[in-house]
C-alpha cells in the first residue's frame, strides 16, 4: 500500500474517532463533516413511497420500490480532486437494520445511481439491499450519462480515475462514517456485490483498498478493461468492417442449434446446456451454405467471422489478448443479438462500448475510428495510458487475505458480453501467485452453465440469495462455501415458480448427474472434479 493511501486511511480513521457516538437524526446528517464531502440532503422516506428521480420507473421495478420499508435517504457529493464531482446516496433502514453495510456497483460506463435490480437478480441495487436489512450505498462514479456513453471522459483524467477506482472507495469510506453517525455505531461487516463493470469495481476494491469490504462478490468482471475494449473492437472489425462478414440475428438460432447438436450431450445429458464449452470443438464450417444462402446456413465470410469471434482477439504472433466467446447461448435476450452482432450493423452493445470507449476514454480522440485500430500496436498504448487507472488484474491479494477478506467470483458460460474464460484466467492467476491452498482459503470461482451476462439464458441463472448467504457465512462464521443452488424460473419473476435447479460447484469442480432422479432437480447432481 502506498504512503498516500496510508495517510488517507489514517485521516479517515481520525474522522471516525471524531464522529458522535450517539445516534443522529436523519435530517441532522446534513451537518455531518466529512473530508471532501458535502451532504446535500438527508430525509426520512415513508414506507412504500420512494420513486427514483427523473423518468418514470421501470414497471418491472415498481413493485420493489412500493415494498420498501421506511428509511433515511442521504445524498451527497464528494470532490477528492479539483475535477471530481462524485454523487452518491446512502440508504439507512429506519428500523430492523441488520448491522451490516452493502455497497452496490455499476454496469457499463456507469453514470447513475444503482437504485434497484429486478426481482431474482444476482446483482443488488439500493432497494434490494435495503429490503434485505442492510445499510447500503451507490455512486454515479463521478459523472452523469448513459451506460454506453463515454463522452464525459474526454479531457478529464481525474474523472477517469474516479470511474476507474476512486469513487467506489470514497463512497465506502463516506458511507461507513454516515452509518456510524446515524446509528451510533459502524457496521459489523461490510460487503460489496456487483457484476460486469461492477465486477471490475469489486476486484479493484480487493486489490487496492483491502480494508473497505470484508466480503466481495465479483460477477463476470470486466477487470482487464483495456483488453476488453480491444477485443470488442476486433470483433466489430471482424463482423462489420466488410458487409459480407456480418452475421444477421436471424441466423443465430441455426448457429446455436448446431452448437447444441455437436456438444450438448458431452456431459452425458441432453438438456440444452453445455456444462464446459471448452470441451466443445464445434466447427462453424458445418454451417457453410451448400446452395442458396438462407437463415439456416452461413456464407464463407460469415463462417470465417464466427471462427474468429470464438477464437478471441490474438496478435499477429498468436498471443491471446482476450479470450474468445464460448459456443452456446447465441440466442435470447442476453445473447449475441444484444451484444456481438446486434440486431443490425452498428447496433450491438460491443459496437457502442468499443466506439465510445475507444474515442473518448482510451485514445482521447473524438475522430478515432474503429477501422483504424491495430491490435498489435494499440493494445500496448491503451495499457500504458489507461491500464493503471482501469484494469483490475493484480493477482496479489495478500493484503485482502490478511484483512480476513473473502472473495467470490462467478461467470456464466453463455455470457455474450464478457468472455467467460477471462474469469478463469484471473482466478488461475491468483492461484499461481498465492498458491492453491492459500488462494482457496479466501476465494472461490463459480462457472454457471447456460447463464448469459450476469443472469438470463437457458440455464438456471438465479442465485443472488444463496451466493450472498454463502459469503456471509464464510466471513462471519468461517464456513467456506461449497456448492450453491441456482434456479431457473418460468419467467423473470420468482413468483412464477421454478422449472429447474442445478448446483453451482466451486471451480474446477463441475456438476455431474448421479444417474437417477429428475435432471431438473439439483438434488440429482453431485460436484466432482472434471
Amino acid at each position: 500500500m502506498s504512503r498516500t493511501r496510508r495517510i488517507t486511511g489514517l485521516g479517515v480513521y481520525f474522522v471516525f474517532l471524531s464522529l458522535p457516538i450517539h445516534a443522529a437524526t436523519c435530517d441532522g446528517l446534513t451537518s455531518l463533516k466529512l473530508p471532501n464531502t458535502s451532504i446535500t440532503a438527508a430525509q426520512n422516506v415513508a414506507a412504500g413511497t420512494f420513486l427514483p428521480p427523473g423518468a418514470a420507473p421501470n414497471p418491472v421495478l415498481l413493485p420493489i420500490y412500493k415494498s420498501l420499508p421506511a428509511f433515511c435517504r442521504v445524498q451527497g457529493v464528494m470532490q477528492p480532486s479539483t475535477d471530481s464531482h462524485i454523487e452518491f446516496e446512502v440508504w439507512l433502514p429506519a428500523t430492523g437494520w441488520n448491522g451490516k453495510y452493502m455497497g452496490a456497483g455499476n454496469g457499463g460506463f456507469a453514470g447513475s445511481i444503482s437504485y434497484a435490480s429486478a426481482a431474482g437478480s444476482n446483482v443488488p441495487g439500493l432497494a434490494n439491499a435495503l429490503l434485505a436489512g442492510y445499510a447500503t450505498s451507490s455512486t454515479d462514479t463521478g459523472h452523469r450519462g448513459g451506460g454506453t456513453d463515454a463522452r464525459w471522459a474526454l479531457g478529464h483524467p481525474e474523472k477517469i480515475v474516479d470511474y476507474g477506482y476512486r469513487a467506489i472507495h470514497e463512497t465506502a469510506e463516506a458511507s461507513k462514517a454516515i452509518i456510524r453517525a446515524f446509528y451510533g455505531d459502524g457496521p459489523r461487516h461490510s460487503y460489496f456485490s456487483s457484476c460486469s463493470n461492477g465486477g471490475r469495481e469489486a476486484l479493484m476494491e480487493a486489490q487496492r483498498f483491502p480494508a473497505d469490504y470484508d466480503g466481495i462478490i465479483a460477477g463476470a468482471p470486466a477487470n482487464n478493461f483495456t483488453h476488453v475494449l480491444a477485443a470488442f473492437t476486433v470483433d466489430i472489425q471482424t463482423t462489420e468492417a466488410e458487409a459480407a462478414s456480418y452475421i444477421p440475428a436471424a441466423k443465430l438460432p441455426a448457429i446455436e442449434s448446431a452448437v447444441l447438436e455437436a456438444c450438448d450431450a458431452l456431459d452425458g445429458l441432453k438438456d440444452g446446456l453445455i456444462d464446459d464449452p471448452r470441451k466443445c470443438h464445434f466447427d462453424p464450417a458445418t454451417l457453410l451454405c451448400r446452395g442458396a444462402e438462407s437463415e439456416k446456413c452461413l456464407t464463407q465470410p460469415q463462417v470465417d467471422a464466427l471462427e474468429k469471434v470464438y477464437r478471441g482477439a490474438r496478435t499477429s504472433m498468436g498471443t491471446q489478448i482476450y479470450p474468445g466467446f464460448s459456443p452456446g447461448g447465441e440466442t435470447g435476450v442476453g445473447g449475441w443479438a444484444g451484444w456481438i452482432t446486434g440486431i443490425g450493423p452498428g447496433k450491438g452493445a460491443q459496437y457502442a462500448f468499443a466506439t465510445q470507449g475507444g474515442a473518448y476514454l482510451i485514445f482521447q480522440d473524438p475522430a478515432w475510428n474503429y477501422r483504424n485500430f491495430r491490435l498489435d500496436r494499440d493494445t500496448g498504448i491503451a495499457d500504458k495510458t489507461m491500464g493503471q487507472r482501469l484494469n483490475a488484474v493484480d493477482p496479489d491479494l495478500k493484503a485482502y487475505r490478511n484483512q480476513g477478506g473473502k472473495l467470490i467470483l462467478f461467470h456464466g458460460w453463455s455470457d455474450a458480453a464478457l468472455a467467460p474464460a477471462s474469469s478463469i484466467e484471473y482466478y488461475q492467476s491468483v492461484v499461481a501467485k498465492m498458491g492453491r491452498k492459500d488462494a482457496e482459503g479466501f476465494t472461490r470461482l463459480y462457472m454457471v452453465p447456460g447463464m448469459q451476462h450476469c443472469g438470463g439464458g437457458p440455464g438456471p441463472d438465479v442465485f443472488g440469495g444463496p451466493i450472498t448467504e454463502a459469503l456471509e457465512h464464510w466471513v462471519e462464521q468461517g464456513s467456506a462455501p461449497d456448492r450453491m443452488v441456482a434456479t431457473k424460473y418460468k419467467t423473470n419473476d420468482p413468483a412464477s415458480g421454478a422449472v429447474r435447479t442445478r448446483p453451482l460447484c466451486p471451480y474446477p469442480e463441475v456438476a455431474r448427474y448421479r444417474g437417477s432422479g429428475s435432471i431438473d432437480d439439483a438434488a440429482s447432481f453431485v460436484c466432482r472434479a472434471p
